[in-house]
C-alpha cells in the first residue's frame, strides 16, 4: 500500500513532526488545519477568514495528494467558542454544500490564543 506525506510548508509540520496530510492508499487524512495564511504566517481576527483559510489550506493538500474536496467523507471541527459555530456554518456551507460529509463540531480550547477554528479531513478516493 503507497503511503505518501504532503506538507504546506507550514514550519509547524516540521518542528512538531507531523504532515499536513498523508495518503494511504484510497484514503486521504488531512490533520487539524487552523485559519493561518501559510505564505505570510498570519492568522487574520475573524472566524470567517479563519475557516476559509484552513479550507483553501486543506483543498490545497487534497490537491496535492491527487484527490478532491469531493472526495471528503468526514470532517472535524473544532471552535473554541460555541458562537463561532454561527459564524463558520455558512462558509463551510459554501464549500460542502453539494458535498456534505459526516461532520462533528466541538467547542474545545485550541493551542494558541488567536486560534479560533481547526479543521481535519478524511477523504477517500471516488471510483
Amino acid at each position: 500500500m503507497t503511503r505518501k506525506l504532503i506538507s504546506s510548508g507550514s514550519p509547524f509540520e516540521e518542528i512538531a513532526g507531523y504532515s499536513r496530510a498523508l495518503v494511504q492508499g484510497d484514503w486521504c487524512f488531512v490533520s487539524g488545519t487552523t485559519g493561518y495564511d501559510y505564505q505570510t504566517m498570519v492568522m487574520p481576527d475573524s472566524v470567517e477568514e479563519q475557516t476559509h483559510n484552513a479550507l483553501t489550506t486543506i483543498e490545497k493538500a487534497l490537491e496535492q495528494a491527487g484527490f478532491t474536496l469531493s472526495d471528503v467523507v468526514r470532517m472535524q471541527y473544532t471552535v473554541t467558542d460555541a458562537a463561532y459555530a454561527d459564524i463558520a456554518f455558512p462558509v463551510l456551507g459554501r464549500w460542502f454544500k453539494t458535498i456534505r460529509p459526516a461532520a462533528t463540531m466541538v467547542v474545545a480550547g485550541l493551542i494558541k490564543p488567536e486560534m479560533k477554528i481547526e479543521i481535519e479531513a478524511t477523504a477517500l478516493r471516488s471510483e
